[in-house]
């Protein structure tokens, strides 16, 4: 996973250009999901209340329009697409972006039942031995399925410990990127357009300075909380 620079500072939510507006949470907004209105299509997202830190911090930065107009600015495609940095919202083309966000990190919330499975949405981070993930940076694994083999390979050579037998399944299954589990914080999955995480992870990228970068740009238009339907 791309590593985002942030200094480790309390968590306090003031953030430059948006304090001016209600970040205040409200029991029923714990109780909402998430819609990215993207320029290739709609992803809902329900966070996990297993991940309160960063349930909240995701809800007041989505209720405070921190992520309208940002792009995915990092897409790999049998991976993950990757989203939230504010420096991207004005990119010229051909900028490399990654390192934009607030200036706060959010302490590790690592739960042995949210894996990388398909679809999960997860803390991006910089290479602290916390684990402590950016302020803002989110990836949606998009993953790949994998054999018996494989994961018995990534088990031995990567992860040097066993996955549960209901994990493997699922891997063997639905698909992911089992290689971060436990080490990123997975936080929601997507509820409804998985179609539209597989568009995004299609297109085409930058293989120059700018590596991974879409070279025409997907951005989040406008993300914002919804009443939560059943899936």
């Amino acid at each position: 996973m791309k590593k985002i620079l942030l200094p480790a500072v309390a968590l306090l939510f003031t953030i430059t250009g948006f304090a001016q507006k209600d970040s205040t949470l409200r029991k029923k907004d714990r109780k909402r999901d998430v819609l990215l209105q993207t320029s290739m299509g709609d992803i809902t997202i329900r966070l996990s209340d297993s991940t309160p830190l960063h349930r909240d911090n995701f809800l007041k930065l989505v209720k405070v329009g921190f992520y309208d107009s940002v792009l995915f600015h990092r897409v790999i495609q049998n991976f993950m697409i990757q989203s939230g940095d504010p420096d991207s919202k004005n990119a010229a083309p051909g900028i490399p972006l990654g390192s934009g966000g607030p200036s706060y990190r959010i302490p590790a919330e690592l739960r042995p039942s949210l894996f990388h499975k398909k679809g999960v949405i997860a803390a991006a981070r910089d290479n602290n031995p916390e684990k402590s993930s950016s302020g803002s940076q989110f990836y949606i694994v998009q993953g790949k399925v994998f054999t018996e083999a494989g994961l018995d390979s990534l088990e031995t050579i990567r992860l040097k410990r066993k996955l549960p037998a209901e994990q493997r399944e699922v891997y063997k299954t639905i698909g992911g990127s089992p290689h971060l589990d436990q080490g990123y914080t997975v936080y929601g999955e997507v509820a409804r357009g998985l179609d539209i995480v597989d568009k995004i992870a299609a297109v085409a990228t930058s293989k120059a300075a700018d590596r991974d970068r879409p070279l025409e740009n997907v951005r989040i238009i406008k993300a914002k909380l919804v009443k939560r339907k059943k899936k």
